[in-house]
């Protein structure tokens, strides 16, 4: 079957800002999409905007259910207009863990044009919280156990102003078209280095939040005065580690009841010292920063910001 849009003249469409919003496929994926894949076909206006209609929706909801299934972007056409009960086919060298394997080898061997080429191809074609899950946090974690046994401070040094040029480029210009509540983000002493930090913002800033980054820890007690001058509407704080007992046990529980706003955790110390927090005034997150980020809004309303 065609993807040519021949939808009725009374067809209700949609621009692709309310697309990407109804389905959390931003529009730069939309496109990709569109002109390499030709996954979708949406009208155009006279002047070249693009229009939607509910049957192009429902087509980027199976594109989505496909790509959760591990099928590579590369084999989803062949797919979409078949039986709901088709199987899945064997992924090819487009699958998760071959882009995983490229990714880790780039990394490693600090080659940063084709670092910046699997960035830039990993956020056009999938949605960032599948690129994410999918592929960022699972190479930043074995990366992260590497480095614990075998350090690396030029790779991971490397890696971290990379993604904090990119991800910085990125919240600029975010931070700029929305009005969303800003999060200050910053990372936990023992943390080495941002990354996980840097990940959170990416996937906060997709999902409409501003964000405000500090490069270096911000004690504890500066907190408070933190989010009064930025006018912050929480405080989340990341770390790849499992952090001193005394400043998760007694510094953080004692800085959130000192807070007007919620304070938050995610990454590995979440998982790893949940049940220690998990009845104090600290929110514990997780480690999955897609969850974690879309915890974020429930969590602001209970606390009367949002």
């Amino acid at each position: 079957m065609s993807t040519k849009a021949t939808h009725p003249p009374d067809t209700p469409l949609y621009p692709i800002r309310e697309v990407s919003r109804l389905t959390g496929v931003n529009s730069v994926t939309l496109r990709a999409w569109e002109r390499r894949y030709g996954l979708i076909c949406p009208q155009r206006t006279p002047k070249g905007h693009r229009l939607y209609a509910q049957d192009d929706i429902i087509r980027i909801e199976r594109i989505l259910q496909w790509l959760n299934r591990g099928v590579p972007v590369s084999q989803v056409a062949d797919l979409l207009d078949q039986p709901e009960t088709v199987e899945a086919p064997v992924p090819d060298a487009g699958d998760w863990a071959s882009q995983r394997q490229q990714l880790l080898a780039t990394i490693e061997t600090i080659d940063l044009p084709r670092l910046e080429a699997l960035y830039q191809q990993s956020l056009a074609l999938y949605p960032l919280s599948m690129v994410i899950n999918e592929l960022w946090q699972p190479v930043v974690k074995t990366l992260e156990a590497k480095w614990a046994i075998e350090p690396d401070e030029l790779v991971r040094r490397a890696l971290e102003a990379f993604l904090r040029s990119q991800v910085g480029i990125r919240l600029h210009y975010a931070n700029q078209a929305t009005r969303g509540p800003l999060i200050l983000l910053n990372a936990m002493p023992d943390d080495p280095g941002p990354l996980w930090m840097l990940m959170a913002a990416l996937m906060a800033s997709e999902q409409g939040y501003r964000v405000q980054l500090l490069d270096h820890t911000l004690p504890l007690a500066e907190l408070p005065q933190a989010v009064k001058r930025l006018h912050c509407s929480m405080v989340l704080l990341t770390s790849g580690q499992r952090e001193a007992d005394d400043y998760v046990r007694r510094a953080l529980p004692d800085t959130a009841k000192t807070l007007n706003v919620p304070l938050g955790v995610c990454g590995e110390v979440a998982r790893l010292r949940d049940a220690e927090l998990r009845d104090s005034d600290v929110h514990m997150l997780g480690d999955d920063l897609p969850q974690a980020i879309a915890r974020l809004r429930p969590l602001l309303r209970e606390s009367g910001i949002l």
